[in-house]
């Protein structure tokens, strides 16, 4: 069979593998956040150690996304994915076992999650550069980056809602068990998967001069920056009412675990729908104003969330939120994946997943604001941050205008017969 456009990525077999592998890890992964946001707040009662535990699980790959980046470039890319998936299970695993003994702490806490981020400097680079070697060809490209980011907010609609109630229920321990066991479905996907592109023979540089003939190419584009400075902004300050969802949720609306997984599911919605609305879209051109709109509607969705006085309006705002971060970080992921060099492509994306890592350091500033003068004064200057990078993008979304459009997508390979 063959799918329709809004599904073209699908198409090929192997992507189409790790599509269902993905969604079963990325459902566990948001069951552990979940889980390990509302324990570290249960077990301190302090907002800086909730902003901590995301600037330990985020800070490794701010400092080692690029160099991560360049492993990408220089080994098989499906046997890098398997053994890092590998580590990534062991860690959940590692959680589970500490949680079900009673030895979980803040401190176990921390140091748990700083280790997958430094799985994730290597992971997150390698698999944004895998995608292509997955469709076979760039048509597909923005098509399968929008799935993933459907698949991504699929799993955070669905994955904190179970969170909440195994947590209220059975336990946080529940939640890292079944994580686990998930990363079986992307371990056997990659197993599977045949006919892969040949790449050619690793170059013999030294990684740091590879590294700096990545940021030597990077500063050379006009095309590239712009999104590459969006990027870290709003991971800076773009998930700031998400990063306090557990102080909003027991100290300002007295609620309890499952109103968290509620306020984390409302997130997934609203950006699911926005992840929906770029698979349907034909090619990158004219993206860069979408990402404009994105930008606005996280700026207002996290004043509006900073003033909410019941949560259902909170809950509404959060929806908002995950569909301008969702318009944003796709957005400029497409916008960069359509313009860079296929020899650059892991090192380039490890300087997106740079970007990325400012989450951590976001978080923290949160928590260390949300400490002194509250919470909701945390969200609000977030808001402001995000406004004037907004604008300071839109003086040049003019130019950006991604691949030319075209009005039928080629076909991919299929890989193999089905």
């Amino acid at each position: 069979m063959r799918f329709p456009a809004v599904l073209h990525a699908l198409n090929s077999r192997n992507y189409r593998l790790f599509f269902a592998g993905q969604g079963l890890s990325l459902l566990g992964n948001w069951m552990t956040v979940t889980a390990s946001a509302w324990l570290i707040y249960e077990l301190s009662n302090s907002p800086f150690l909730v902003g901590l535990l995301a600037f330990a699980h985020q800070i490794p790959i701010l400092l080692l996304a690029p160099l991560g980046g360049i492993w990408g470039d220089r080994v098989n890319r499906q046997r890098l994915m398997w053994w890092l998936n590998v580590l990534c299970a062991a860690q959940s695993l590692t959680l589970a076992l500490f949680a079900y003994t009673g030895h979980i702490t803040v401190g176990w806490l921390l140091a748990l999650s700083a280790l997958r981020g430094l799985i994730n400097a290597v992971e997150f680079p390698t698999r944004q550069s895998f995608i292509v070697d997955l469709v076979g060809d760039k048509t597909g490209l923005p098509n399968a980056i929008a799935l993933n980011s459907s698949l991504f907010n699929v799993t955070r609609l669905i994955g904190p809602a179970m969170a909440g109630w195994l947590i209220a229920t059975q336990g946080p321990e529940v939640c890292y068990t079944l994580d686990a066991v998930s990363y079986t479905g992307i371990l056997a996907s990659l197993l599977l998967m045949r006919n892969l592109p040949r790449r050619p023979p690793a170059s013999s540089a030294h990684p740091l001069t590879e590294l700096r003939a990545g940021f030597d190419y990077v500063r050379a584009s006009a095309l590239l920056r712009p999104p590459l400075l969006l990027v870290p902004v709003v991971a800076f300050a773009g998930f700031t009412a998400g990063t306090l969802a557990p102080v909003f949720a027991r100290d300002i609306f007295h609620g309890t675990s499952i109103t968290l997984g509620h306020m984390y599911s409302a997130v997934g919605a609203g950006a699911l729908v926005s992840a929906l609305l770029l698979a349907s879209r034909r090619s990158s051109h004219g993206l860069a104003r979408w990402v404009v709109a994105g930008g606005i509607a996280v700026s207002a969705a996290q004043a509006g969330f900073a003033l909410s006085p019941v949560l259902a309006l909170a809950l509404v705002c959060l929806a908002l939120n995950g569909f301008g971060a969702v318009l944003c970080m796709a957005g400029c992921n497409t916008l960069i994946q359509a313009q860079v060099a296929d020899d650059k492509r892991s090192r380039v994306m490890g300087l997106f997943a740079m970007g990325q890592g400012l989450f951590p350091v976001g978080a923290l500033f949160a928590g260390m604001i949300a400490a002194s003068a509250g919470p909701r004064a945390a969200v609000g200057v977030a808001a402001i941050i995000i406004a004037l990078a907004t604008y300071q993008f839109s003086r040049h979304a003019a130019r950006l205008h991604g691949a030319p459009r075209t009005s039928h997508p080629a076909p991919l390979p299929s890989d193999s017969a089905t």
